[in-house]
């Protein structure tokens, strides 16, 4: 009797823990799946970056019940702020991948639009019970939460964009996973990050000119991104006094 009113007290008091755990919104065990089979190293016009095998990726079944199961999940599950972060993030990878998947053959994503229509302004595909386009998930959801780190995790299915992860988002890993983006996206001389020691000039991803104003309240882009660049860099970002040219960027379609 006595052992098994310890039992029923043990149940109870593991049933009570999980109880209390935050409700994760969805599982992307899928998603992570996909980016481990279809997404792999290769070059672009002398860019090394992750490239994704679209036509492959298309026709697995997985990735069309991934795109349904995100119709309904319930968004009112999403409680902290790392929790919209990792969500929103794998959420906006996915609909990038969608739109160039519902337009495919494309060159580049924003060939998925047009004169009238910008692809980023285009619905993309159903989220929550909602119909949804990247620039919602980006300006209205994405930018709001106050992380820039952001713009290094969300991949816009382009060569100059940051690589997109094999591996999906989870709030466990989120800022240990978004470091590492930063990190390897600065490492990336053609795209990233590349210094001129002898004359301090420095060459940034335009990413990092349209959204500068997501850095002010973080010191600014350079110092914020100093201690992600590569060791040999940091001492030319710190020195001040920098002439600063953004690179070109690259929309050809990151298609292995």
């Amino acid at each position: 009797m006595k052992f098994q009113f310890i039992k029923r007290v043990s149940v109870c008091v593991i049933l009570a823990v999980f109880a209390t755990q935050p409700a994760w919104a969805f599982d992307f065990s899928t998603w992570d799946r996909l980016l481990k089979k279809y997404v792999k190293e290769t070059t672009i016009d002398g860019v090394n970056l992750h490239g994704v095998h679209y036509q492959t990726l298309a026709q697995d079944p997985l990735y069309k019940s991934l795109v349904n199961d995100l119709e309904t999940v319930s968004l009112s599950d999403l409680r902290t702020t790392q929790e919209k972060l990792a969500f929103w993030i794998n959420v906006y990878n996915i609909m990038a991948v969608k739109m160039v998947l519902d337009h495919y053959p494309v060159e580049s994503i924003k060939d998925a639009g047009s004169f009238f229509q910008a692809v980023w302004n285009k619905d993309v595909g159903t989220v929550g019970e909602k119909t949804r386009t990247l620039n919602e998930i980006e300006h209205e959801i994405l930018r709001t939460l106050g992380e820039p780190r952001i713009h290094v995790a969300i991949v816009c299915a382009s060569v100059s964009c940051p690589d997109l992860r094999t591996e999906a988002y989870t709030v466990k890993d989120l800022n240990a996973q978004l470091d590492d983006q930063l990190r390897k996206f600065l490492a990336n001389k053609e795209k990233g990050l590349r210094v001129d020691r002898a004359n301090s000039h420095v060459y940034l991803s335009s990413i990092f000119k349209w959204f500068d104003e997501d850095f002010e309240s973080k010191g600014g882009v350079i110092e914020f991104l100093t201690p992600f660049a590569p060791d040999d860099m940091q001492g030319t970002l710190k020195s001040g006094a920098l002439r600063i040219t953004y690179l070109d960027y690259n929309w050809d379609l990151n298609e292995l």
